[in-house]
């Protein structure tokens, strides 16, 4: 019983806080300025095009070239930050605020030994992670597994944040396909740079909540086999906003406008179909399978309000030899708590990988 109203408790919290972010006035609601229009269409377009083209071959990453400099530096580790202009072709850049043009990144190493025979694993931004604080924190214990960590700042987030926009709080639907679409292709060269330029062993991918959803991406993406590891993460962004709390921080009524503004009068629930139509393009299950299925380990929470359970257990099901790791809380508790069954997963999942051939 007392697990029970231990597991309700977390539950609760979730709710709680969901209430204080996403039903109060204390910032706007996410997409306050509608659809996006033509940026929307566009999208659309695009993501849909790529589906068929994903089965049976790879996509070539693109090639980034990062100016770095150094943060600090003490006799085992280095940080460093670099700044690179993302590799998003011209269609998408014309689409992406100015702000979020040129891409950045956190890179925190070991000096103790060569890079072949030491592991990278790029961590992603969830909803609402500006900063590279809170990812450094987590990889940092890892330094001493000889496990290296890329921080990425997402577009729309922390410096690269349009003028216009409150927090985490997209303007737009068309946002929210913009911002992941420029995360995994600028993840991808980041990895691809890793590989080729760095010369690291293994790679791996991870995310929290929204990042994990583009971690998935990205890992299920990449030509060669790396780890992955989506934590606390839907399998679409359908479920977070159209099933778990974000719901109630949805401008609902200002995408229903926008609507009726290009058709006629609509209910709240088709605007809610057409959300659910738009963002299904965000399903990782329609991804394929990675390279190496059994190197994905997702970390769960028991009482998640924001991910239901079946949405973890879809990817799962996808992706035939991932493994599950379930967590005791909800979503913000284990976001606090459970940072070390999270590197646990990132050590296990690297294990699972075959070192790549040295160089010479």
């Amino acid at each position: 019983m007392v697990t029970v109203n231990l597991g309700m408790l977390h539950y609760v919290l979730d709710h709680v806080y969901g209430a204080f972010v996403h039903r109060t006035k204390i910032s706007p609601p996410f997409f306050s300025r509608g659809w996006g229009g033509s940026k929307l269409d566009l999208l659309e377009k695009m993501i849909k095009q790529l589906f068929p083209d994903m089965v049976g071959q790879n996509l070539p990453p693109s090639l980034i070239r990062p100016i770095w400099r150094t943060v600090w530096e003490n006799e085992s580790a280095r940080l460093r930050e670099g700044v690179f202009k993302t590799p998003c072709d011209e269609q998408l850049l014309a689409a992406l605020p100015p702000e979020s043009h040129n891409a950045r990144v956190a890179f925190l190493m070991p000096k103790s030994v060569p890079t072949h025979k030491m592991s990278c694993v790029v961590h992603l931004a969830g909803t609402g992670d500006h900063t590279f604080e809170r990812r450094l924190r987590l990889g940092g214990p890892l330094l001493k597994e000889n496990i290296a960590t890329m921080v990425l700042e997402s577009p729309f987030y922390g410096q690269r944040r349009p003028m216009l926009q409150s927090g985490a709080k997209l303007l737009c639907v068309s946002d929210l396909l913009l911002l992941g679409r420029a995360t995994i292709e600028e993840a991808r060269g980041l990895l691809h740079w890793l590989d080729s330029e760095a010369g690291f062993g293994k790679m791996g991918i991870c995310g929290l909540s929204m990042g994990g959803v583009h971690a998935a991406m990205v890992g299920s993406l990449h030509p060669t086999p790396i780890a992955t590891f989506p934590f606390l993460s839907p399998h679409s962004a359908v479920v977070a906003f159209c099933e778990g709390i974000l719901k109630h921080g949805t401008a609902w009524e200002a995408l229903r406008q926008d609507l009726a503004l290009q058709k006629s009068a609509m209910t709240l629930e088709e605007v809610r179909e057409r959300m659910r139509n738009v963002l299904s393009l965000t399903d990782v299950t329609r991804f394929p399978i990675p390279k190496n299925p059994n190197a994905v380990i997702l970390v769960a929470a028991t009482d998640d309000g924001y991910i239901p359970k079946h949405s973890v257990l879809e990817l799962q099901k996808a992706w035939p030899g991932s493994e599950v790791r379930w967590v005791t809380g909800g979503h913000v508790s284990s976001f606090i708590l459970h940072n070390n069954e999270f590197r646990r997963a990132i050590v296990d999942g690297l294990d699972r990988l075959e070192w790549k051939e040295s160089p010479l």
